[in-house]
């Protein structure tokens, strides 16, 4: 299965609940934090929920 590489690229202040969470579930705490997800569709609705706090590219 193809893998995806995320990096948290902006902190979670002010941001709701729900994306805190999301970047929680994804493993990312740090700024600057790298994580390898499989390339399913649960990870991937994640990813476009927090689209402005992460980048994300193939591994």
């Amino acid at each position: 299965m193809a893998k995806i590489k995320v990096t948290k690229v902006k902190s979670a202040i002010n941001r709701t609940q729900n994306q805190k969470r999301i970047l929680e579930s994804l493993g990312l705490r740090k700024i600057g934090q790298v994580k390898v997800h499989d390339n399913t569709p649960n990870i991937l609705g994640m990813v476009n929920k927090v689209s402005h706090l992460v980048s994300v590219e193939e591994a």
